[in-house]
């Protein structure tokens, strides 16, 4: 789970609702397209909160950044049905956020696409869909196909207990924080209760359909090297849920640029957004003139 580097938005940012023809979305933005938009999606248990570190280097440097709440996540509202949240219409709702902003912004400005983890995974579905709205896709920390075997255990285990205790997500937050290492303790309780706040703004199908994308995910790394993209696979140095190599080895069969985030695991965007900021504007400039 990705923890924010702080909860307080730059003063250059606003909270606001994104509508689009699939619903509203809850959204942090900030600055102006003066050299295009950039889409953020987060990742399982994840929110746009995640994004807060890169709102305000990415505005600086002459973008609109949209970082957003999928469908059941956060503080966007989704329907109590496991079937709203498959992969393709989870999809579709991203497609619909890039239409929604297209028609906010100046005609013809460039719109780049960055998804967390499984917002990686939505993102892709998406591009394979659709790749006419974007004008590059980045994946950041998300790989190939299903995470390793332990992090499926462990996602497993969590989908069964929403199965049986969807209605006592206090419960099952108690549940997950007894198991977790010590070093996985919130550094303080300001944060420790947003996290726990957010996980009960989740609606439980939601995690549970996404929790079954993240252990069955086929393998789509084809598909998506024909899309007609420039590419960018972005990760920290380490990472318990894809490992390194394989996103090394996704990168190389996808023809993408590839970054590595010195010091930093399987949260570049929250773990030192500096860096990873400087990174994806490099690699948009790259895609702007490619």
């Amino acid at each position: 789970m990705s923890k924010p580097p702080r909860l307080t938005l730059p003063s250059s940012a606003r909270a606001r609702r994104l509508e689009t023809a699939r619903g509203g979305f809850a959204v942090h933005e900030a600055g102006e397209p003066s050299r295009g938009t950039a889409l953020l999606v987060p990742g399982f248990t994840g929110s746009k909160e995640d994004f807060i570190g890169l709102l305000e280097p990415l505005a600086g440097a002459g973008y609109r950044v949209v970082a957003v709440d999928g469908r059941g996540q956060h503080e966007s509202p989704g329907p109590r049905e496991e079937s709203a949240y498959s992969l393709d219409e989870l999809a579709r709702d991203l497609l619909a956020q890039a239409a929604a902003l297209a028609s906010e912004g100046p005609e013809g400005s460039p719109l780049h696409l960055v998804g967390h983890s499984l917002g990686g995974l939505v993102s892709r579905a998406a591009v394979i869909r659709d790749p006419a709205p974007f004008r590059s896709l980045t994946l950041m920390s998300s790989g190939p196909g299903a995470i390793c075997e332990d992090q499926q255990a462990r996602t497993k285990l969590l989908v069964a207990a929403l199965e049986t205790m969807r209605e006592d997500m206090p419960g099952v937050w108690a549940a997950m924080r007894a198991a977790d290492p010590e070093d996985a303790v919130p550094d303080s309780p300001e944060l420790a209760a947003f996290l726990r706040d957010r996980w009960l703004g989740t609606v439980p199908e939601q995690l549970i359909g996404t929790g079954r994308v993240l252990i069955s995910e086929p393998d789509r790394v084809a598909e998506l090297a024909g899309v007609p993209l420039p590419k960018l696979v972005l990760s920290g140095a380490s990472d318990y849920v894809w490992p390194v190599a394989q996103m090394d080895d996704m990168a190389r069969r996808l023809d993408a640029a590839r970054v590595v985030i010195e010091g930093t695991d399987h949260s570049p965007n929250a773990e030192d957004p500096s860096a990873t900021a400087a990174a994806l504007t490099a690699f948009w400039e790259s895609a702007y003139t490619a």
